[in-house]
């Protein structure tokens, strides 16, 4: 089992750039394997049922704060999870993912989702109707973008035609792909897409149920032999704390890496955090 530490560009990460470096080395000494960002541009304002924090819940942008977290470590890795494709004009979301996995070594790990809070996509003047579609058409910008020379990509919702892109990313293609959500889609994009699974908040019988769901796709689905086998992330529901009983029974569920969000408290205050960080690896793995 591996360790990702969720939440690093929120909370008092977000607002002291020193903390969130301080945490990102303490977890990289620690043994976690990587540390994980959350993406919201802007919160609902009272909130609203989907709602996922506060209002008033801090956040930096994922890819400068991962760019800022690349300079101060080594081999940790640093993925975003979830960036919400739909929101972002591809050809400006290539360049920040490509300027992150360039930076750090090739140490990126992309996850990707479709989103669902209206009030942001609102915000940021995008339509949530069609989010899925709009996924779809953009990955296939991206993959364009860091592939091929004098990039022509026309459809309903992308035109670029006539440039090219450089630098491309370290790893031909692009870095690791790892789908959010469990929508049928969202599987669908997964098994044909991706390196990997990213489940948020889901208990084990969740997830094993969604592994024997990807199992079923895959037997359907052309799925690149470049892709290798498929991974298995994902954020724990936090009903249950976690212990070493609630890690096996995630292992025996197929899960790969645990990503795990500090409770709220722990994630405000400094010295709580760091003791989080540097304790949890020997409390879960030995």
């Amino acid at each position: 089992m591996r360790l990702g530490l969720f939440g690093i560009n929120t909370d008092l990460c977000a607002l002291d750039p020193r903390v969130a470096a301080d945490v990102a080395v303490a977890a990289e000494d620690a043994g976690w394997e990587s540390v994980w960002t959350g993406e919201h541009y802007v919160l609902p304002d009272p909130a609203v049922p989907a709602s996922p924090t506060r209002p008033d819940t801090p956040f930096l942008d994922p890819f400068v704060a991962l760019g800022h977290l690349a300079g101060v470590t080594r081999t940790l890795l640093l993925g975003t999870g979830v960036t919400v494709v739909p929101v972002h004009p591809p050809v400006l979301l290539a360049k920040q993912v490509v300027t992150v996995d360039r930076i750090s070594g090739g140490r990126f790990l992309f996850g990707i989702g479709v989103g669902y809070l209206e009030p942001e996509f609102r915000a940021l003047g995008v339509p949530l109707s069609d989010r899925g579609v709009r996924t779809d058409e953009y990955l296939e910008a991206l993959h364009a973008l860091w592939t091929t020379s004098s990039v022509h990509v026309i459809g309903p919702r992308v035109s670029i035609s006539g440039v090219t892109a450089e630098p491309r990313p370290i790893r031909p293609g692009g870095p690791p792909l790892h789908v959010g959500g469990a929508s049928p889609a969202a599987l669908r994009r997964t098994v044909s897409r991706a390196h990997g699974w990213y489940g948020w908040a889901v208990t084990p019988e969740q997830t094993a149920a969604v592994v024997t769901q990807l199992a079923e796709l895959a037997d359907n689905l052309d799925r690149p032999a470049e892709l290798g086998r498929l991974e298995i992330s994902v954020t724990p529901a936090g009903r249950d704390p976690l212990d070493t009983t609630l890690v096996a029974a995630y292992a025996d569920a197929g899960v790969d890496r645990l990503i795990v969000s500090p409770p709220g408290r722990v994630r405000r205050d400094r010295e709580a955090l760091l003791r989080f960080v540097r304790d949890t690896p020997a409390a879960l793995l030995g």
